[in-house]
């Protein structure tokens, strides 16, 4: 019996586990045998491999294989096993050295002409081969930027599986060049996607008046803080909104790992961009899915959804009232944690979802660009602004509601309206103050502050708490709402430079968050 053994890398979610691939040539049968509970892709990597090996000059060993996966208690799925199954094959056919592929993590699908194929979540699958303390890994020549990111690693990128054991057996490249396809592109269900890279034109100085709006768009920026605008259309709802990443500062390296890691699983990584470095953008249609928007799958398929592509970025819900309910009541744990826990029968995943969610909806049904052109009923309006639940609301830090510009300010508003570089460089000098207040604890922002830490550490003066105390006796105010509050009063007084928040920010919080409902 001729054994040899290399390794691969197994996804669920945006977290992966190195498998070993074993190949055995014994007597018997002739054929090859997965072992290690293959889903169907798998399976058929027999036949993949078969014709690429054939079609790469090589010879298919006329004699018994077993390709067992390790650990084989642990579902695999996918064609990412193709390269280590061809390579762990030959190697037991002593067609190349076992020992040259023996450290080895081997990443790629195969065609049928030998061509290894780009596959989407290669980041991902580097990184939990670094964390295991593999060293050098195989990866399609299309997915090589990718890979790079990983430090600390080396990279080996091959166009062909003949190429790849050109490698292997220390010999010169084939001559023939090697063509890569890149990455298919996942589907949306029922996403639009609007991607950072088309909305480099955006500025806030597009938008005439509404300089309340503008400035809670520079608190949201600052403290990461969610987002709620209600008015008539027209009044600026989607400008405001869109014109939020242009406020916010790039992804620290950490951050954009992340970010990255999470749209090569989703196979949304944009073209020639390995790594993004800009918060990213995502607006869902209002008939998206409650599995568009928090992911989901079938078995071990399970694919990050709407909140989880906005990680670290800005989810926009536009008319979010058409939203289904269950799809807005979705959003309430991944606003709370900060991730989304998918189960199935299979396995569970878990997709980072750290983001800002902007809502925006017109106060009726009949969306009147007027007040007194409206021909709902007030218990028309109230029951379509109730589609949005309570409990979402009282989980959104910053509620404005909007009124049309006038002609004055649509005409004249120019010397007042700041351009996005401006308001950058403030929110970018207040997250700086965030970051130096919190250096001695895990959170970067005000909005992640947990509660008790909030209430214990970070408590401001007593005579500024005057407000917000009368609002919880009144029962305006719950607990919930108080970290709220207190969360945005330290980003109004981070932008204005002040060491505490005073009266007037706590005030100001407060406001922004009881809003005023039409």
């Amino acid at each position: 019996m001729t054994l040899a053994k290399t390794r691969s890398v197994s996804l669920v979610g945006v977290d992966g586990f190195v498998v070993d691939v074993e190949a055995a040539i014994t007597s018997g049968v002739p054929g090859l045998h997965l072992v290690g509970l293959p889903d169907a892709a798998l399976s058929e990597a027999r036949d993949r491999v078969r014709a690429a090996i054939y079609n790469s000059g090589e010879d298919w060993p006329n004699r018994h294989v077993t390709v067992s996966l390790f650990p084989a208690s642990l579902p695999k799925r996918g064609s990412t096993f193709d390269c280590a199954i061809a390579v762990a094959l030959l190697a037991a056919a002593e067609a190349v050295p076992p020992r040259s592929c023996a450290g080895l993590v081997l990443i790629g699908e195969l065609g049928l002409d030998g061509r290894i194929r780009a596959i989407p979540g290669v980041l991902p699958a580097v990184l939990a081969a670094a964390n295991a303390g593999c060293r050098t890994v195989v990866v399609p020549r299309a997915n090589a930027a990718e890979a790079e990111l990983v430090p600390d690693m080396e990279v080996i990128s091959a166009g062909t599986l003949r190429g790849l054991l050109c490698i292997l057996r220390d010999e010169p490249p084939p001559q023939e060049a090697d063509e890569d396809h890149p990455p298919p592109t996942a589907p949306s269900d029922g996403l639009t996607i609007r991607r950072p890279d088309r909305r480099t034109g955006l500025d806030l100085a597009d938008v005439r008046g509404q300089a309340e709006a503008r400035r809670a768009l520079e608190i949201s920026a600052a403290g990461g803080h969610h987002l709620f605008f209600s008015g008539p259309p027209g009044c600026g709802k989607t400008m405001l909104a869109e014109r939020l990443p242009t406020l916010m500062p790039p992804l620290e390296p950490d951050s954009a790992l992340e970010v990255t890691a999470i749209h090569s699983v989703a196979g949304t990584l944009p073209p020639g961009q390995p790594l993004i470095t800009r918060p990213p953008f995502y607006a869902p249609h209002h008939t998206a899915t409650r599995a568009a928007m928090v992911g989901g799958g079938s078995g071990r398929l399970l694919q990050p959804g709407a909140v989880s592509l906005a990680h670290r970025g800005i989810l926009f819900l536009d008319e979010a009232p058409e939203f289904v309910g269950g799809t807005l009541d979705a959003l309430r744990q991944p606003l709370e944690e900060g991730e989304v826990r998918i189960s199935r029968a299979e396995g569970t995943a878990c997709f980072p979802a750290r983001f800002t969610l902007v809502l925006a909806a017109n106060p009726c049904p009949c969306a009147a660009a007027k007040q007194v052109d409206c021909s709902c009923a007030p218990a028309l309006r109230r029951r379509y602004l109730a589609r949005i639940s309570g409990p979402l609301l009282d989980r959104i830090d910053l509620k404005l509601e909007l009124s049309p510009a006038s002609r004055a300010e649509l005409r004249y508003d120019l010397e007042f309206a700041e351009a996005s570089r401006l308001v950058a460089e403030r929110v970018l000098l207040a997250r700086e103050r965030t970051l130096k207040r919190l250096g001695d604890t895990p959170w970067r922002s005000n909005s992640e502050i947990p509660g008790p830490e909030l209430r214990r550490r970070f408590t401001p003066p007593p005579e500024a708490m005057r407000a917000a105390d009368d609002a919880l006796q009144l029962g305006t105010l719950s607990a919930r709402g108080l970290d709220r509050v207190l969360r945005v009063a330290w980003t109004i007084a981070d932008l204005s430079g002040r060491d505490e928040p005073g009266t007037d920010d706590i005030g100001g919080a407060l406001a922004l968050w009881s809003g005023r409902r039409p």
